[in-house]
């Protein structure tokens, strides 16, 4: 017997529609095309006829079809949302855009400000959908929904550590909007914004589809004026209000050095120029450890030691994980998790050393893999999924 994909199956909503689409004289090819719109499973023509020879179905009305016309033309084809569907997703979209577009215009001054209230509403409506997919109750009894401070410090967060820093400093930011200038520290904090826009574009597309990305709306800003790196450093240098510093002080007060460096807390680069003619000047942009990195002196960056980014041995991550899930998770478990998500070779492999960079790092000196505190966030949150639990545990190794 062949098991049909429930996916593929029509709605209780699709099916009155189809049925008065039929009774209206529309052809079974016509009526499959308008339904399989924005579906994530399409339906094939046998489903019409099923559905037009199912005397249980009750017509829907004039007004029911049109709406039904009127949200299927309002998918955008490009990502796939829908204003009825994904209002949430839509918003927090063109949140982040409008914050992106305001920090780049040249007319404007009120950047800092409207960027940090801008990025946490779409940081909010992106939780919100998150939440509200799991089953989530986002409102509370007094009718207002989850904050952000309260959605970024659950359990089952599917946020890393170094997002929910960024976050959080993002909001003491927006908290002082109304109470201080910011103005003037712009250029301060544009690693943080930086690091918010790519933290942001990567969650909305690990959690709902790589087409809601933000890579396609915006591009780089184009500027008339040259920048002149000593100028830079000394906007950031001088002329920066004592209310501007201790607001600076805010953001990373408590949190590590390690922390602090994360790049998903703060964006930095290792840059050099060009010695090229004038028309062809521009920025070579270069990893930190090639040949070319190291001989660069204007190091924007602190490396930092291994053991400080990926702290975690396997027997670590069994415990840390069992107390965070209140789960049994084994030896047996992290093995297959590895397996599963490709993060590091297997035992014998002749480049030990090609891993998941973000979650696992090849150690020569004593030939062992150590992980980080994003691989530790992440299998939490698989582990607190049951149906991902089941799927990591029937993985074969």
């Amino acid at each position: 017997m062949v098991v049909r994909n429930k996916k593929g199956s029509l709605t209780d909503e699709e099916k009155p529609v189809i049925k008065a689409l039929l009774d209206k004289g529309w052809r079974n090819q016509d009526i499959q095309a308008l339904v399989n719109i924005g579906r994530e499973s399409t339906i094939n023509s046998a489903r019409i006829t099923e559905a037009k020879q199912d005397a249980t179905i009750v017509a829907a009305s004039d007004d029911e079809v049109e709406f039904f016309k009127i949200r299927k033309d309002s998918f955008d084809p490009k990502t796939g949302l829908n204003l009825f569907d994904h209002e949430r997703l839509i918003r927090a979209r063109e949140a982040m855009i409008l914050a992106v577009q305001v920090f780049n215009s040249p007319a404007l001054r009120f950047k800092s400000e409207v960027f940090s209230m801008l990025v946490n509403v779409a940081w909010t409506y992106l939780l919100h959908e998150y939440y509200e997919r799991k089953n989530v109750k986002i409102m509370n009894k007094d009718g207002r929904t989850l904050l952000l401070s309260q959605m970024i410090d659950r359990q089952d967060c599917p946020l890393s550590k170094g997002v929910k820093d960024n976050i959080r400093s993002l909001k003491i930011l927006r908290d002082d909007v109304e109470h201080k200038l910011l103005g003037r520290a712009d250029l301060r904090w544009l690693g943080l914004f930086q690091a918010c826009c790519l933290n942001f574009d990567k969650a909305i597309c690990d959690l709902f589809g790589s087409r809601l990305t933000l890579a396609h709306d915006l591009s780089f800003a184009i500027q008339f004026s040259k920048m002149n790196f000593e100028q830079l450093a000394t906007l950031n240098r001088y002329e920066i209000p004592a209310y501007i510093d201790a607001v600076d002080a805010r953001l990373t007060e408590g949190m590590t050095e390690a922390q602090r460096t994360d790049l998903e807390y703060q964006f930095r680069v290792v840059y050099t120029l060009d010695a090229v003619s004038k028309s062809r000047a521009n920025f070579q942009f270069v990893l930190p450890e090639s040949a070319e990195g190291k001989e660069i002196r204007n190091v924007l960056v602190q490396h930092k030691l291994a053991d400080h980014l990926y702290p975690h041995k396997p027997g670590d991550i069994i415990s840390i994980i069992q107390q965070k899930t209140g789960k049994t998770f084994t030896q047996r478990n992290h093995t297959q998790a590895w397996r599963m998500f490709e993060v590091r070779p297997r035992a014998g492999a002749t480049r030990p050393e090609i891993t998941k960079r973000d979650w696992c790092v090849y150690h020569d000196a004593h030939k062992d893999y150590t992980y980080s505190d994003q691989w530790v966030d992440f299998l939490s949150t698989k582990v607190n999924n049951e149906e991902e639990f089941t799927a990591l545990k029937a993985f074969k190794i």
